[in-house]
């Protein structure tokens, strides 16, 4: 339960299991397994009102569908910067979030001790996507371009601006970017 999540992203699409991952470092040192990322224990979910939820989805992966509860690891809003959050990209150790004042980058390096890097305030943001070094937002003007070259602190990219009157969602496919805009199409 949640009380009004927005949007959802997990770090792979992968079937994996960080608990069977451990095991398999604890019991078998020899096979020079490396740990699996904290993040990947977790689904992101932005809410417009209590910001940002990780979800602990690792009990999926062990084939045991009897104890597939989830369980609320954390749920985070600290001096409300994540108010109105819309919209979630995860890229690395970090979640590009979209929210009422633009778009707030949060480092999940530590997954349950989340720390602002950067916030860009932009009018009106609506939902992002990255590719290699560039993140693409789409706002009230569009959809602007981020050179994320250091994830942590994106870039503005002027001369990147696609105008349209009323971007929403965005994809990207190798040289395309497919964006829903409402009446324009």
């Amino acid at each position: 339960k949640t009380k009004n999540a927005t949007c959802m992203a997990i770090a792979t699409t992968q079937p994996i299991s960080v608990a069977r991952n451990d095991s398999i470092r604890k019991n078998f040192p020899e096979n020079h397994e490396q740990a699996f990322h904290p993040l990947y224990r977790y689904a992101v979910i932005t809410d417009s009102v209590e910001g940002l939820i990780l979800v602990d989805i690792d009990t999926l992966a062990d084939a045991e569908f009897r104890n597939n509860k989830f369980s609320r690891a954390l749920t985070w809003n600290p001096d409300n910067v994540l108010a109105g959050a819309r919209h979630v990209t995860l890229a690395g150790d970090y979640a590009y979030i979209t929210t009422d004042s633009g778009l707030t980058v949060v480092d999940l390096s530590k997954p349950l001790e989340p720390k602002v890097t950067a916030q860009l305030p932009l009018t009106d943001a609506r939902a992002s996507a990255v590719q290699f070094r560039y993140l693409w937002v789409t706002d009230a003007d569009g959809v602007k371009l981020f050179d994320v070259t250091n994830l942590a602190q994106p870039v503005a990219v002027p001369e990147g601006t696609v105008r349209l009157a009323n971007a929403r969602k965005i994809y990207l496919a190798r040289t395309y970017m497919y964006v829903a805009a409402k009446a324009d199409g």
